[in-house]
């Protein structure tokens, strides 16, 4: 007998990805007759300083109905084409990791072949001279891609900076207004059924009480359910990724707002910082291991632009993913899933992808555990695949002599990375499997940006003569540089709310 579909939903946390959850399955779920609850409360705070995205966000952005201009002017949104590396390769170094693809339209996948060629011919040219988003960035000057697959325009990438408590507090009143229901407490008992062992029902410190036939998990890095209830466990990348804390602290807004993030090589770990409408996101990702708390927060408020506008606040966490992310009738989604640094700006993207998964795989009352297998198997791999292209900063770092970094050079890389870099020295080639996030332009961007240096390409380029490939390499790059200088530059957005 098929079981009876899922009647009511409970959501355990608010903050960016408990909001995020609510608004879309209050859209997803809307003519179902679905009941949508969220507990949260004001008295225990959020991490919030997820304030740099990456292009997935358009999809989430699109599937729950928001309006760009609205959702910019309500969370203090910029444009964001990339994120600058400075200092990774030693000091006075630099590369961008642009959005968007390299080369001509249409020819995403070639072109870094048909640039490798050329470099091994003799050229001296830097790579971001082939990405239209890379120049437009470095030039301030923005405009959207063009539907049009012959325009250079449609190379074009994007994404946003913004505030993440201004979008959690946005996407809430879309939630709410499609019938979701918050509750104010902090959980205080967790009731279960005796014989399943799901949860049936959160009941408050004030008394209120959220049952439920299904319970998501967005109680961050405590993970209430999924690890203090259900003892999923957790596996630590500590080893690869050290850095374990970070101090956060706004400075005042710029007055020509830069279009990308930068992430900036400390001693210690690296820093970021992030241009929104009404202020400057800073932080210091750190070792402790390496530095102390203290030297830390001084080290990042002597580096910022202007004074911080607010006291540095301290996060401190484990690189790492639960073990299991599904169990029972409970999954987790963001932080209580698990942890990985903003160094590529993915911790949003990983909630809009764990909410994406549930979606796909979205159980009835028995939650069948299959479903729970396939979301953790799915799931297990992205983690993985983010987890290698951040190893890879911190591993091809040879221009640091300092111990954090002498230690990562000497950590082995997974042997996940280790073939894909191997194959790229050989070859030229990113081996990608089809649904894996980073696609070849930010692989090909991050290998060269670190140093890693291709020493073939693909053979059915020499089936065209060298001087002609070098010819429409030129080309390209004249086109490029042509383009940029016409597109308008970066605008402030109106002020936010």
């Amino acid at each position: 007998m098929t079981s009876a579909p899922i009647g009511r939903v409970v959501i355990l946390g608010g903050g960016t990805a408990g909001w995020m959850t609510a608004a879309a399955l209050s859209k997803a779920l809307e003519n179902t007759g679905t009941a949508i609850t969220l507990v949260e409360s004001d008295a225990i705070g959020t991490i919030g300083v997820g304030e740099a995205t990456i292009p997935t966000i358009h999809w989430f952005n699109q599937l729950v109905g928001i309006d760009e201009a609205e959702f910019m002017q309500a969370t203090g949104a910029t444009y964001k084409m990339g994120i600058e590396f400075q200092g990774w390769q030693g000091p006075g170094s630099s590369y961008l990791h642009p959005f968007g693809t390299f080369g001509g339209p249409g020819d995403a996948t070639m072109f870094p072949h048909r640039l490798i060629r050329a470099w091994l011919g003799g050229l001296d040219a830097p790579m971001e001279d082939f990405a239209l988003t890379a120049r437009a960035a470095r030039q301030g000057r923005f405009t959207r891609p063009t539907g049009d697959p012959r325009s250079l325009l449609s190379t074009l990438g994007y994404a946003y900076h913004f505030d993440a408590g201004l979008y959690a507090r946005f996407l809430r009143s879309m939630a709410e207004r499609r019938g979701v229901v918050r509750i104010e407490g902090k959980v205080a008992r967790i009731d279960r059924d005796v014989d399943s062992g799901f949860v049936t029902a959160l009941v408050t410190d004030r008394g209120d009480e959220a049952s439920g036939d299904l319970f998501i998990d967005c109680s961050g890095l405590r993970g209430l359910l999924i690890e203090e209830t259900l003892s999923a466990g957790f596996e630590d990348w500590s080893h690869w990724l050290p850095c374990d804390a970070a101090w956060a602290a706004p400075s005042a807004p710029e007055t020509t707002i830069t279009p990308y993030t930068r992430a900036i090589a400390m001693e210690a770990g690296w820093r970021w910082r992030i241009p929104l409408q009404h202020r400057v996101g800073n932080g210091y990702v750190f070792s402790s291991a390496f530095t102390t708390t203290e030297t830390a927060r001084d080290a990042l408020v002597a580096a910022m632009d202007s004074p911080p506008i607010a006291e540095p606040r301290l996060i401190r966490f484990t690189p790492g993913r639960r073990k299991r992310s599904w169990i029972g009738n409970v999954v987790a989604i963001g932080l209580s899933s698990g942890f990985l640094e903003p160094l590529e700006s993915t911790s949003i993207h990983l909630i809009q992808s764990g909410i994406a998964k549930l979606l796909s795989l979205f159980p009835r009352q028995d939650c069948d555990p299959g479903l729970a297998r396939r979301f953790d198997q799915i799931f297990q791999r992205e983690m993985e695949d983010v987890r290698d292209f951040l190893i890879l900063h911190y591993h091809m770092t040879a221009g640091r002599t300092e111990p954090l970094w002498q230690a990562c050079q000497a950590t082995p890389m997974p042997d996940t990375l280790a073939t894909r870099v191997e194959q790229y020295r050989r070859s030229g080639r990113i081996i990608l499997d089809t649904d894996e996030l980073f696609r070849d332009a930010s692989w090909f961007a991050v290998m060269n940006g670190q140093g890693v240096r291709a020493m073939g390409y693909n053979p059915m380029l020499d089936a065209t003569p060298a001087a002609e490939n070098l010819r429409h390499v030129e080309a390209v790059r004249a086109a490029i540089r042509k383009s940029a200088q016409e597109l308008p530059p970066v605008v402030r957005p109106i002020p936010a709310l």
